[in-house]
């Protein structure tokens, strides 16, 4: 999507507000003891009642509102009878419309207390995450976010997820610029344009660098080779002056 007025702007910052505050609602309810499927249901009550609908279900009849993944699950992981436990490493993925305009972001959390390098980890993530939106202007290379990010994860070696990519969205969940590499990719050659919207998510690791399609369930997606693994991400708009973050809860 290109932002081309005002009222598309406000009309994706609404539903990004809503699909913060969702992950907000959730991550504070969080408790050890409770299920993923008790999870989901507070972030599908909360989006319901703030007029939105769940894209997942939506576009692809995921069987969810969200996406909540556990320790080995690195995306799309089924909300269930899985029990989050003390020490888990649990991911968010809240993705909505509202409007006719949609809004993507996802959050890792650490259940009670973390052991020093989850926190390290978790803490890089999200730096990871902001070093490639500071990448975002008018006119500067998609390439760089990937740079940005890869240079990040060598010098702290971790390692990153190279085939789960950031993409557009605003009319519809997936769209136009696909497959943005939050990796080095010395084969893409695109410029960012103004008023683009896209995700920023990159999938920072202590290990894995491919997330394994190959669960039975046709959705969890598993970090390969095994090893924990966080998601950071946000929604953005392409400006002269940098980015716009569409996912943020004020």
């Amino acid at each position: 999507m290109i932002v081309e007025n005002d009222e598309e702007l406000e009309g994706l910052r609404d539903i990004g507000r809503i699909c913060a505050r969702t992950i907000q609602v959730m991550a504070e309810a969080m408790t050890p003891g409770m299920t993923t499927g008790e999870l989901d249901a507070i972030g599908r009550k909360y989006l319901t009642e703030n007029g939105a609908e769940s894209a997942p279900e939506v576009c692809y009849d995921f069987p969810g509102a969200t996406c909540i993944s556990v320790n080995e699950e690195v995306a799309h992981g089924i909300p269930g009878d899985r029990v989050i436990a003390e020490g888990d490493l649990v991911n968010i993925d809240v993705s909505a419309i509202r409007n006719g305009y949609f809004g993507d972001t996802g959050s890792s959390f650490a259940i009670g207390t973390a052991t020093p390098k989850t926190e390290r980890l978790l803490r890089d993530g999200k730096r990871a995450m902001w070093l490639g939106i500071k990448q975002v202007k008018t006119g500067a290379r998609l390439a760089s976010i990937g740079e940005a990010i890869g240079r990040f994860a060598d010098k702290n070696r971790y390692t990153l997820i190279q085939n789960l990519a950031s993409h557009g969205v605003g009319r519809s969940l997936h769209e136009e610029p696909r497959e943005i590499a939050t990796w080095p990719d010395k084969h893409e050659k695109r410029l960012m344009k103004e008023g683009q919207v896209f995700t920023i998510e990159p999938f920072l690791s202590l290990g894995a660098v491919y997330a394994d399609d190959s669960d039975q369930d046709n959705w969890t997606l598993f970090a390969e080779p095994r090893a924990l693994t966080v998601q950071f991400e946000h929604t953005v708009v392409v400006t002269r002056n940098g980015p716009v973050v569409l996912t943020l809860p004020d």
